[in-house]
């Protein structure tokens, strides 16, 4: 590589004409190339050109090292071509401490620099999905520095909080995890496919205080606004920070993708500080190095915005990571890239940048715990009300096609109204043969055996379905889930649903208790019926070393397996 070319790259990258990744893409392309087609052997080329130019420029020239803080080789190391990114995954506090489960995980473990709650696997054939501590909600597996933005906001139990670009549900479980159960999380995304990806990772992680909607940032802001405490943005990006783990972010990559995810995030962060309540804190995040989504997104927010101001983006947690921000990358708009944080991808995760927000206000006090404000208490109660008017009756024949597809709309439309949630398991089954009130007695019955500690919390119906439901206004936003459908009366019977077991299974009197080591846990994770050892007949909570998996049944000492089929091993 030619020096002046080298020049010319450290001269654009230092004037943030161009994002980083950007630079050395476009530079001297007939000799370095690096597009859709290039291999990361390419890429890798390129790094190495660049670091054994670094010393030539060290002098008096910027030069790459001084954008990494002089660690030039972890960046060259960072380009080499490798299999996947680093692995990791996050402990949720729902079920256990950082260390509680490494002490009981059976894997090769390392603190993560980025996360409290954050672990680094030593082990490249990891697969996180087939692990049953995380089919029981113990860790969210993703990338090590993927964590680092959701403990910035300092939730605390009994807060609103909003995370407004939430799928896959890495970062709202943390903030689930932070919450403890008190208070109300809102977790959006807007895809409809990934909102249910969302949803799911959710009940798997155990959440009972989540509302999941499927809407545009814009239409949250209008229907609540300066409703929340806290709001999340981990806005939609170009994903340079991604280019190792994801070949398909360097793929697409181009100056009008910039532009437009600056753009798009413009917008949301407008969105969000509309929704951000007086003395609140917002959070915006992504995973690219391009300066018009960060420096420059957040400095032309706050031109924007002036009854916001820019906090230390790590005074919420006692420790740090990654690097302060640029100031030659705010798009000549001023800034204190002292209290934004960039991680590079030497500094042991891929590639992201932060900044906390906090609108000018007196933040409101917070209930006491276990306790609901008044205006809660409104909402639960119209939520019970309108339950009450769900259509119940005696069991119907067979609807045509059509007539059934018109029940599914109608139950669909009940349920926004009634309860601000949606079951996506259907209820054909006996979900009309009880009226709500019924449907309320079942479960309370149900409870008493095996539940004691629930029978007495708010709980609506919708046709056939208990729901204990999150306090939560009703609006006309598209609600997925809001709060945990415990169950519903099919043939005369109440008949539990999963996501019951994942939220309070540590509550069930009856628990097949397994463990890691115990073959019976992979029978039971992939459906088959298993011997029952520890728990009495009727509906148990199966667990490993405790913490809850799902549920079965027990009849002549064996566990007739209720695991969901799409959750199931293969």
């Amino acid at each position: 590589m030619a020096l002046d070319s080298m020049q010319e790259i450290f001269d654009k990258i230092q004037a943030g004409r161009k994002p980083f990744w950007q630079v050395v893409r476009d530079t001297d392309v007939e000799e370095r190339q690096v597009t859709a087609e290039a291999s990361f052997e390419k890429m890798h080329a390129t790094w190495r050109a660049m670091v054994e130019s670094v010393d030539t420029y060290r002098a008096d020239r910027r030069s790459v090292s001084g954008l990494v803080g002089g660690d030039a080789q972890r960046m060259w190391d960072y380009a080499a071509p490798q299999e996947t990114a680093a692995r990791g995954g996050t402990v949720s506090a729902l079920r256990t401490t950082p260390e509680g489960f490494a002490a009981r995980a059976d894997l090769p473990l390392r603190p993560s620099p980025f996360c409290k709650a954050a672990f680094v696997v030593e082990q490249p054939d990891f697969k996180p999905g087939r692990h049953p501590y995380h089919h029981a909600g113990v860790f969210y597996s993703q990338e090590p520095s993927a964590s680092s933005a959701a403990p910035l906001l300092g939730v605390r139990p009994g807060m609103r909080v909003l995370d407004l670009c939430a799928a896959p549900g890495g970062k709202s479980s943390q903030l689930a995890a932070a919450l403890q159960g008190q208070g109300l999380l809102v977790s959006n995304e807007y895809v409809a496919a990934r909102a249910e990806i969302l949803k799911s990772n959710l009940e798997r992680m155990g959440v009972s205080n989540a509302v999941v909607l499927n809407e545009t940032p814009a239409r949250i802001a209008a229907a609540l606004p300066e409703f929340f405490d806290r709001v999340l943005v981990d806005a939609p990006c170009s994903g340079e920070g991604m280019f190792r783990k994801e070949p398909a972010a360097l793929a697409q990559h181009c100056e009008a993708l910039v532009k437009q995810c600056a753009e798009l995030g413009a917008d949301i962060l407008d969105s969000a500080a509309a929704a951000l309540a007086p003395g609140g804190e917002l959070v915006y995040s992504t995973c690219t190095f391009a300066p018009e989504e960060d420096e420059g997104q957040v400095a032309a927010f706050l031109q924007r915005h002036p009854e916001f101001t820019l906090a230390d983006v790590l005074g919420n947690v006692d420790y740090t990571f990654g690097s302060e921000g640029e100031a030659n990358r705010t798009g000549g708009l001023p800034l204190d890239v002292s209290k934004v944080r960039r991680i590079w991808p030497c500094q042991g995760g891929e590639g992201h940048f932060m900044a906390r927000l906090v609108k000018a206000g007196t933040p409101r006090t917070l209930p006491a715990p276990g306790e609901y404000t008044p205006e809660e208490q409104l909402w639960l109660a119209a939520a019970a009300e309108a339950g009450k008017r769900s259509k119940g009756g005696k069991p119907q024949k067979a609807a045509k096609p059509a007539d059934a597809r018109s029940a599914r709309r109608e139950n669909s439309r009940a349920c926004r109204e009634a309860v601000q949630g949606r079951s996506s398991r259907s209820r054909d089954a006996g979900a009309g043969d009880a009226s709500p009130a019924q449907s309320l007695a079942a479960w309370r019955e149900f409870a008493e055996e095996c539940f004691p500690e629930l029978a007495k919390r708010p709980a609506v119906v919708h046709g056939g379905g208990v729901l204990l439901p999150a306090a939560f206004p009703q609006t006309n936003l598209h609600v997925l889930r809001a709060g945990v459908f415990v169950g519903s009366v099919q043939k005369g019977r109440f008949v539990p649903e999963h996501h019951l077991f994942t939220a309070f299974g540590a509550l069930c009197r009856n628990r097949e208790e397994l463990t890691l080591a115990d073959s019976r846990t992979v029978e039971y994770l992939s459906g088959r019926e298993i011997e029952a050892h520890t728990a009495a007949d009727g509906w148990c909570c199966v667990t490993v070393d405790g913490w809850p998996l799902g549920g079965g049944k027990v009849s002549g000492g064996r566990v007739k397996n209720h695991y969901p089929k799409a959750l199931r091993l293969l």
